[in-house]
């Protein structure tokens, strides 16, 4: 594996590592923006590095069975994942209880995975023929998580009450921290993805015309 792969690889696993063992899954239990960190650091910068570290290896999947990651269903998939466990009742259910937050958190991760996996996969064979897809997926999970973002900054009322306050004043400052951690990482981190696919498609193209 080449080195710029197993350090992405590298990045990846300690970034699990720091964000499931260190403080934030405590942080996590009393504060929403504890939460949207943990959150973010798993979908937004575990599950990338990872997807970059296997893309084009042979332990890519997307390489010997591309036809099971569609990239633009996969984010559908993704959507909802993400958005059932912001529902208040699973949200609270996530973290009040061990068995709900092992769930919440494999989701996050394997929903995540699949989107990065969909879009970054295949190697130069197939990545021309799935770039397009890619670019796709990833905006649009940008573009929901920014909407999501956005409404949990912007909204009157808080929608997590059971919650502290560890990094603001209210638990409607709180959430709405997260809301903005949410905006920022999530949305920043795959539409930062999106471009970057574009970019390489293009300068494939280019060279393909010579």
């Amino acid at each position: 594996m080449p080195v710029r792969r197993s350090t992405s690889l590298l990045a990846g696993a300690l970034t699990l590592a720091a964000a499931w063992l260190g403080p934030l899954p405590a942080l996590a239990k009393t504060s929403f923006a504890g939460h949207m960190f943990l959150h973010m650091a798993v979908v937004a910068v575990a599950a990338p590095l990872l997807a970059l570290g296997v893309a084009g290896t042979r332990h890519d999947p997307v390489r010997r069975a591309p036809e099971l990651f569609p990239a633009v269903p996969l984010s559908g998939l993704e959507l909802a994942v993400v958005w059932a466990w912001h529902a208040p009742a699973l949200h609270h259910a996530a973290r009040s209880g061990a068995w709900a937050f092992a769930a919440e958190q494999g989701t996050f991760l394997a929903s995540a995975l699949l989107v990065w996996l969909a879009a970054l996969g295949g190697g130069a064979r197939l990545r021309e023929s799935r770039a397009l897809g890619g670019v796709t997926a990833l905006l649009l999970t940008s573009m929901h998580m920014t909407l999501l973002g956005a409404l949990l900054a912007l909204t009157p009322r808080a929608l997590y009450a059971h919650h502290g306050a560890a990094f603001a004043g209210t638990p409607l400052d709180d959430q709405q921290l997260g809301g903005a951690v949410m905006l920022l990482i999530g949305g920043v981190s795959y539409l930062a993805g999106g471009l970057w696919l574009t970019g390489v498609l293009l300068r494939a193209r280019r060279e393909a015309r010579g």
